[in-house]
């Protein structure tokens, strides 16, 4: 069994629940999940066992009204048994059309911690998954700063999920072993911060940022280029979405969170940093969770030719990270048993568009996927 708590009860929590639930129940495959059931540890081992939010319409309800707001088919009456509480705010919902409430309007950042853990400890996760909408962030580096700033309780210098990391870090210790897997832009994998406190106290950090749609793509293209020797000119990517998300990276700070992970691959793969244009680029609330893609990468060939890539494409947002994340509850449990503490970078490498630990570059996807494989186990999917 894996206990599983998740921070920001949105869109991708909610089909995570669902389709968890509908799995269980026998009215779904595994498509969309890349490990589908070959891990020792089955899907229908996982089990939601508290979910956070600050969104002051969805704190007591439980999973299932809430879900209903993001889902039109039938709802499993077994996400009944789970209310959503109230999590920690620092603002992560400004200037959105939320109204939002946090642990930290009424109480210290140490006393939040500890609250937390508290009722953690309660229902007593193995793992916390952190799909919180995308913060404007900057990371810590070193522990000694993360540490004075909390001590200070300096709200306005963390975010919800810096502090939500920080629990699981408490959490992990009072437990003898935790995993966070976060989703979302914020560096926590990637900040030596909280790396060392990770495997001072028994965590395993996966992360940063979930790789879902047109980046994990964009990043096999570019290698298939690379192999070929073939120089890249230019490359564009860009998203545009009407979801809860895309709505918060109208905010700039928060986009320039976005596109730096969006971003890293260009130069870790190719080698050189071609001229590039990659961004989460629009809001258009019509389009909902099925966002549009579009690429667009010039590149030379032999004799000079001069050749485009030119893809287009509709990708339901939120399905795509919840698939993942199925994967990711089961192997953060795996990490807990091999000890292996801090961050684990053949997981990350796959599943994250910035994959920690810090100066660590991104792979094609082929090949990270052959090298996440190894590590859990897994015979290889590619044969020689």
């Amino acid at each position: 069994m894996v206990k599983v708590v998740i921070l920001g009860q949105g869109y991708v929590a909610s089909i995570f629940a669902i389709g968890l639930e509908r799995i269980k129940k026998g009215e779904l495959g595994y498509q969309g999940v890349p490990l589908k059931n070959e891990l020792p540890i089955k899907i229908e081992e996982i089990e939601i066992v508290g979910s956070y939010d600050v969104d002051s319409s969805k704190i007591g309800k439980t999973l299932f009204d809430v879900a209903s707001k993001y889902w039109d088919g039938n709802i499993p009456e077994t996400l009944k048994e789970v209310k959503v509480k109230k999590g920690v705010h620092l603002k992560s919902l400004r200037n959105l059309p939320i109204e939002a409430k946090g642990l930290d309007d009424e109480m210290s950042l140490k006393d939040c911690i500890e609250k937390l853990v508290e009722e953690w400890k309660e229902v007593k996760p193995d793992v916390i998954v952190n799909v919180c909408t995308t913060e404007a962030f900057e990371p810590f580096g070193e522990k000694e700063k993360l540490l004075e700033a909390l001590e200070k309780d300096e709200k306005e210098r963390f975010t919800a999920t810096q502090i939500y990391a920080l629990a699981a870090i408490n959490y992990a210790k009072e437990n003898n072993g935790a995993a966070f897997v976060n989703a979302i832009p914020t560096l926590i994998a990637n900040d030596p911060a909280y790396v060392e406190l990770a495997k001072e106290n028994k965590l395993v950090i996966f992360g940063d940022d979930g790789a879902t749609g047109a980046t994990p793509l964009t990043a096999d293209l570019l290698a298939h280029l690379a192999q070929r020797n073939r120089l890249v000119k230019d490359i564009v990517q860009f998203n545009i979405g009407g979801n809860t998300d895309f709505l918060a990276l109208t905010d700039t700070d928060r986009n320039k969170s976005k596109e730096y992970t969006k971003s890293s691959i260009v130069k870790d793969i190719l080698g050189y940093d071609a001229p590039h244009y990659i961004k989460p680029t629009g809001y258009m609330k019509p389009l909902g969770d099925r966002k549009f893609i579009a690429m667009h990468i010039e590149y030379e060939s032999f004799n000079q030719a001069i050749d485009e890539l030119i893809i287009n494409g509709r990708i339901n947002d939120s399905p795509a990270l919840a698939g993942l994340i199925v994967d990711l509850v089961r192997l953060g449990k795996i990490a807990i048993s091999k000890g292996e503490f801090g961050t684990v970078y053949p997981v990350n490498a796959f599943y994250m568009k910035n994959p920690g630990p810090e100066n660590m570059h991104n792979l094609p996807r082929i090949i990270a996927y052959e090298k996440m494989r190894e590590w859990a186990g897994l015979s290889p999917m590619f044969k020689a």
